[in-house]
């Protein structure tokens, strides 16, 4: 979900042939069956790459066998158990605040805006017809926009 911006429901309908490793990339199917092809790190690749090698002394329904992420009677996971898993994992780490899928697509965006991704490459990794979707989207803290523009603005050292 973070490492890749993606929405649940994308999450939940990866595919194993969706992977491109080599090329570091993976392929979304996004709204409206529309393809996007996403960067993906060289940690989320190593940890999908441990999945797998776990994955395949599970079984696996044979309905499923392309679907990446399983749960533990071989099907695919669904969005609802996506949002149990992130509350538990949540739970555990003790922290309180509501946490849902949607959080790391939030905080995938606007860590890259403020790492200096522009908007218009953080529309493309999320898929966003629109740029104004992407501009509501994420948002920087007062602080960071200061910190931008002194560093930036011509007249910066007034």
């Amino acid at each position: 979900l973070y490492s890749c911006g993606l929405r649940v429901s994308e999450l939940v309908t990866l595919r194993i042939s969706d992977l491109f490793f080599k090329d570091g990339f993976i392929r979304v199917i996004g709204k409206g069956d529309k393809q996007r092809l996403v960067p993906v790190s060289s940690t989320a690749v190593r940890l999908i790459e441990y999945y797998l090698d776990q994955r395949a002394s599970l079984p696996v329904d044979e309905h499923h066998a392309d679907t990446l992420f399983l749960n533990n009677k071989g099907k695919g996971l669904t969005r609802v158990m996506v949002f149990h898993i992130i509350r538990e994992c949540a739970k555990a780490a003790g922290i309180t605040k509501k946490i849902s899928p949607h959080t790391f697509r939030h905080s995938f965006a606007t860590h890259l805006l403020a790492g200096g991704a522009s908007i218009r490459q953080v529309q493309e990794m999320l898929g966003h017809e629109s740029i104004l979707t992407t501009e509501i989207y994420t948002h920087l803290d007062r602080e960071s926009l200061r910190g931008s523009i002194e560093h930036h603005h011509p007249l910066s050292d007034y």
